[in-house]
């Protein structure tokens, strides 16, 4: 078995790079497409840094299902990428990394792809059939994606 996983999903929004990027890039934003937010009504979130952008931070602690871990953005290339470094604490301490490609098609629709990557410890070797990040945030992913083509269309005029 792999040293690594990858949990990766793509979807074409109904937006420009541009407003999704800005989504992305504020984790203040995510509140408004995150699967994971509605996870605990409690949710206790800190941010630090600058608000948006390369260095910004996110750290949350709550229930069982939300856990606890910290974001930082360590790379922001405008309307193409941001790339972040991710830490859960809670329920199991791991490190990974977290990457949102954003990929133009036509004017005004944009391929996003999300991606994860992280360490598979001996101990998710042994269990790999139970822990499956695949199926633990696969889904997630899909709601997330879903949820921030909702938020970043265009509203119709009128």
């Amino acid at each position: 078995m792999a040293d690594t996983y990858t949990v990766e999903r793509r979807r074409t929004l109904g937006a420009p790079a541009d407003r999704i990027y800005l989504l992305l890039e504020n984790f203040q934003q995510w509140l408004r497409w995150s699967p994971w937010e509605n996870l605990d009504p409690d949710l206790k979130r800190a941010y630090s840094g600058p608000e948006s952008g390369v260095g910004s931070e996110y750290a949350w602690s709550g229930n069982r299902k939300a856990g606890a871990g910290k974001m930082e953005i360590t790379k922001a290339e405008q309307d193409r990428l941001v790339e972040i470094a991710l830490d859960f604490e809670k329920p199991f301490k791991s490190s990974n990394t977290t990457t949102f490609e954003l990929n133009p098609v036509g004017d005004d629709q944009t391929e996003v792809v999300w991606t994860m990557v992280g360490p598979r410890p001996f101990f998710m070797k042994m269990f790999g059939f139970v822990i499956n990040m695949e199926k633990i945030v696969g889904k997630d992913f899909e709601r997330g994606l879903q949820q921030l083509d909702e938020v970043s269309k265009p509203k119709p005029a009128g």
